[in-house]
């Protein structure tokens, strides 16, 4: 343990499609935050959260959250309203991350390397039509998925073409969506920490799933369904490439504490930034936590010294007391 022991609330769960693998992160940082000495208190994200949060006043927040709402920034903004330190990026950084298309515009201002895409917005309705513009302008191979969603949730790939329409029906299902042209290559992700007044890139580590198959949410949380190399077997050029990017990634979006950058490289080396998460997977089969432990960070260290940064930054807002009389 790193610094003085915290009264820690991990928040978990909530409405999200992702509320599952929320609570089993939740339950694997409260554990080793235990460990450490700090006490932990579990809290779902629901219509008793703020009284929770109010009862407890803990020393730090600990979003254990992934999707919306709470890697979206509206979480963020909660705390920030009661007046309470938190481990991870504030309300823009979460917001702009979350957004596939924003952060995309972003990356494209800056020269990181995107490729092309196609907004589609959550009331279209000639779903038809649309699909046969992103054909003309992108070709019929796609990969199709929710603005704001994560662990693959409503994402659709079309390697060989297929009913591009009822991919995006499928994709709207939870908002607006993203339609960028399918990639072949290789499923790279790279983690960033924070560490002092520095960013650590994590060892470039390469996802490989079952022929035929792609990193999906059943392959993500089941154990033995992928297999993660690390270091990914790459060119030594293409590792310090790629760190550099998910640091600049980092970076541009204003993120705080962590994160960790998705990518593709294709067998000709060239590399596509898809997107970075702001509150990445701690459940027994994520990729931050592995690629932490290889940079000296194992998992009970890694998430105390989350709390520990946190609170030494203290509230992000000032919200006064309420007035006695």
């Amino acid at each position: 343990m790193s610094g003085p022991a915290w009264r820690v609330a991990v928040l978990m769960g909530g409405a999200s499609a992702e509320a599952e693998v929320s609570r089993v992160s939740a339950a694997q940082v409260a554990a080793a935050l235990a460990s450490s000495g700090h006490s932990t208190y579990t809290i779902e994200l629901d219509s008793n959260c703020a009284q929770a949060l109010l009862d407890l006043r803990p020393d730090v927040v600990f979003p254990a959250l992934h999707g919306p709402p709470g890697e979206d920034g509206t979480v963020q903004g909660f705390v920030e309203m009661l007046g309470l330190p938190y481990v991870g990026s504030d309300v823009r950084g979460s917001a702009l991350a979350m957004d596939k298309a924003v952060a995309k515009h972003i990356f494209r201002h800056h020269g990181l390397p995107v490729a092309d895409d196609v907004v589609v917005q959550a009331n279209t309705q000639d779903l038809e039509e649309t699909a046969r513009s992103i054909q003309q302008r992108l070709g019929s191979a796609v990969a199709i998925k929710p603005l704001n969603q994560g662990s693959a949730i409503g994402v659709t790939p079309l390697p060989n073409g297929g009913d591009i329409a009822a991919a995006l029906q499928t994709a709207l299902g939870y908002g607006g969506c993203l339609v960028e042209p399918y990639i072949m290559g290789r499923e790279i992700t790279v983690g960033v920490l924070e560490v002092d007044d520095h960013l650590l890139p994590h060892p470039v580590i390469e996802i490989v799933t079952a022929t035929e198959q792609w990193y999906d949410y059943e392959n993500r949380y089941t154990p033995g369904q992928s297999e993660h190399i690390m270091p990914a077997n790459l060119k030594g050029s293409l590792h310090k490439q790629l760190q550099s990017i998910a640091i600049q990634a980092h970076e541009v979006l204003g993120l705080q504490d962590l994160s960790r950058t998705d990518f593709i490289v294709t067998d000709s080396d060239d590399i596509y930034l898809l997107e970075v998460n702001t509150l990445p997977g701690m459940t027994p089969t994520s990729l931050y936590p592995e690629g932490a432990s290889a940079i000296g960070y194992p998992f009970e260290v890694l998430v105390d010294h989350l709390v520990q940064r946190a609170v030494k930054r203290g509230p992000r807002l000032e919200v006064p007391n309420p007035d006695p009389d």
